[in-house]
């Protein structure tokens, strides 16, 4: 298995120096400044490549692009709506410009309207750290009582909409504003937070957009995009929901097993294939990873390793350290390792310590949420203990 680090660009504070010092073999990154729908051109990608290959000081980094995160799926793509066939056939073009620079795996996502949700971006842990926390309370605060979304109180249990409306009530205008501004912070990578009327907007496109209409507009854009991928030879992998369970009345359709061999089943070949989260997949208590790993083995094209503990209510959550929580991540890679050795050489499953706990040094720097560099690089030491562990115990 190979092992990479995110990497958010030139204005990342988080140095490709840091990568290096932590022994990542590789990059993971984006071309966040391209607005979703439009083509990544031939001329940033090469760009991208260049700002990676050298260090803070002007010499050779040594570290290349190995994976896209993301080439991001438009909502006009999920909706079918506004500008939605043009996004596609630009969607294609990026896929022959990303294989003509030489990158083979496209981690991507069908979230409608958030990528990724959480409440409290700096919850602190009993080490005095902090990480990233949904609660399910202070969700329900936010959709029913700051967004206003009609029939929110409806999604929740009636103790979860009686405890939203006690904190609510104690919140003052501060409070209001930061738990909105954790809510949507948007697309990792992104500094805005969406604003109300934003998400508002977004939310009237799904009106009448059922699970089962967005899993058939998924289909649609994979029988378009998956061809291509098959023709100039890269891996499309999609990453699972986060958190793994509808929100804001939206479907919410790669969560769980059943989602994943739908989609892979639907359009079969080798290009569409699975990122496994473990720390999405595993805020669900239903998700048995191990088994998901074995069982979706031979499409796992990319993994992030990360750990979730999940809370007394069964949906709030927050991120622990890689070895603890409710991720058995001993098993988890010894199924990644076991197919990785079946594998060719060269296809080997590409990862990297996904998140990781604000501490140290960290605790006094900005960097984007969930990806402090202190709290990564511990995760991918503990990752690699387990992997030079497994590799001296082959059995």
């Amino acid at each position: 298995m190979r092992q990479t680090w995110r990497w958010f660009g030139p204005t990342d504070r988080v140095s490709i120096d840091d990568m290096m010092q932590a022994g990542a073999e590789g990059a993971v990154t984006a071309l966040h400044h391209v607005p979703t729908g439009d083509v990544w051109s031939r001329e940033e990608i090469a760009r991208r490549q260049r700002e990676l290959s050298v260090t803070t000081s002007g010499g050779p980094s040594g570290i290349k692009w190995e994976v896209v995160e993301s080439l991001p799926v438009s909502e006009d793509i999920k909706n079918q709506k506004g500008a939605w066939r043009e996004h596609i056939a630009n969607y294609k073009q990026s896929l022959h410009n990303l294989a003509a620079a030489g990158l083979e795996t496209i981690c991507y996502n069908f979230m409608p309207v958030l990528d990724w949700t959480r409440t409290d971006l700096r919850y602190q842990v009993a080490h005095g750290g902090t990480c990233m926390r949904f609660d399910i309370n202070d969700f329900a605060v936010f959709e029913i009582h700051i967004l206003k979304r009609s029939g929110a109180a409806e999604s929740f249990a009636p103790e979860v909409v009686a405890e939203a409306a006690r904190r609510f009530a104690g919140m003052d205008d501060a409070a209001q504003q930061q738990l909105s501004r954790n809510v949507t912070m948007g697309l990792p990578g992104s500094t805005e937070s969406m604003t109300l009327d934003d998400v508002r907007a977004h939310l009237s496109e799904y009106q009448g957009i059922s699970p089962d209409l967005l899993r058939r507009h998924f289909v649609d854009f994979l029988s378009e995009v998956v061809p291509v991928a098959e023709e100039v030879g890269v891996r499309l992998c999609c990453h699972p929901d986060d958190p793994p369970f509808p929100l804001l009345g939206l479907p919410r359709i790669m969560s769980t097993a059943a989602d994943y061999r739908h989609i892979l089943g639907a359009v079969d070949s080798p290009a569409n294939g699975m990122t496994f989260c473990s720390g999405s997949l595993g805020a669900r208590p239903d998700n048995d990873l191990p088994e998901m790993a074995r069982r979706f083995a031979p499409r796992i094209r990319f993994a992030h390793l990360r750990a979730t503990k999940r809370e007394a209510d069964g949906l709030s959550f927050h991120e622990s350290a890689h070895l603890d929580g409710d991720v058995d991540m001993v098993a988890v890679l010894k199924e990644l390792v076991a197919e990785d050795r079946r594998r060719a050489k060269g296809e080997t499953i590409v990862f990297r310590s996904d998140h990781g706990q604000r501490m140290l040094d960290d605790l006094a720097k900005q960097t984007t949420p969930g990806y402090p560099a202190i709290g990564r690089l511990r995760g991918l030491a503990e990752l690699r203990g387990i992997l030079r562990a497994l590799d001296a115990r082959p059995d």
